[in-house]
């Protein structure tokens, strides 16, 4: 049987056994190759590394990320006027529990509350009766359960007693991340508000020319005393220089051979 073209050429090169001939007809690609080759070895090679050196880094993934804690301001608005907060649920084992003053606890859990997962469409799936969809906003009252005072979608029309009475409305989601942000960002789909610290967030049925107004200045302040009870200030005097470190509440601290656990105080260790 009649041998290929690149058969003919590999009998070649092995009859040269790389020779001269062969060596001046290499293809320069070749090189190329091999050249790619160890520049992707030695990345690999840092990457692995790094990681082995620091294995909490390489772990933890996109935030929040599970063991971690942060807080948010809510409002619930219907036709201009705020609802009344949702019912605190602190003992939920779930990644968001709501605080008094309509504070959340983002603290996730698992895979399908953290990361990219922390999203307000997963909070809503896990309190109780609290639908936000693009087309649907059910919020549970006092008892617990969403009725039909308390459930909203798009074009229905705000109650003869409202701000807004009798124009048509819309479900939309407003939210800040920033403390000094003036105007929110909007969006229809909760899915795509990922909880970040500190961040203030509202639900609302408001015609479409209305702008979401944030959260109460008593859900913000909340939500900033939230934050501030998770940790403690411990300030260590050596000297005359003052280091100030800020560990969670709760945590043991050894100063001066001493053992001190700091609930929400600051310890003051003697100079010398």
């Amino acid at each position: 049987m009649a041998k290929s073209a690149a058969g003919k050429w590999v009998s070649r090169v092995g009859a040269s056994g790389g020779g001269k001939t062969y060596k001046k007809t290499r293809p320069s690609n070749f090189y190329g190759a091999i050249v790619l080759i160890v520049v992707v070895g030695i990345a690999a090679t840092i990457v692995a590394r790094y990681d082995y050196q620091h294995p909490a880094v390489a772990a933890q993934g996109t935030a929040p990320v599970i063991g971690s804690t942060s807080y948010a301001a809510l409002s619930i608005q219907a036709c201009g006027t705020p609802l009344a907060s949702l019912k605190p649920n602190p003992s939920f084992t779930g990644g968001f529990t709501v605080q008094p003053a309509n504070v959340i606890r983002v603290s996730p859990v698992s895979a399908a509350d953290s990361g990219n997962h922390a999203t307000l469409s997963q909070f809503a799936v896990e309190y109780p009766d609290l639908i936000a969809s693009s087309t649907e906003l059910a919020v549970p009252t006092a008892t617990g359960v969403a009725n039909s005072k308390t459930t909203y979608h798009n074009g229905d029309t705000c109650p003869a007693t409202s701000k807004y009475a009798g124009q048509k409305g819309r479900i939309v989601y407003a939210y800040w991340r920033l403390f000094g942000q003036k105007k929110p960002t909007l969006t229809n789909n909760p899915s795509t508000i990922k909880f970040s610290p500190s961040m203030r967030v509202v639900m609302a049925f408001d015609p479409a020319n209305v702008i979401p107004s944030t959260p109460s200045q008593l859900t913000v302040n909340a939500m900033f005393l939230d934050s501030q009870s998770a940790t403690t200030t411990t300030t260590t005097a050596t000297g005359h220089a003052t280091t100030t470190t800020t560990v969670p509440s709760g945590t043991t601290t050894t100063v001066k051979g001493t053992t001190t656990t700091t609930k929400s105080t600051t310890t003051t260790a003697p100079a010398g």
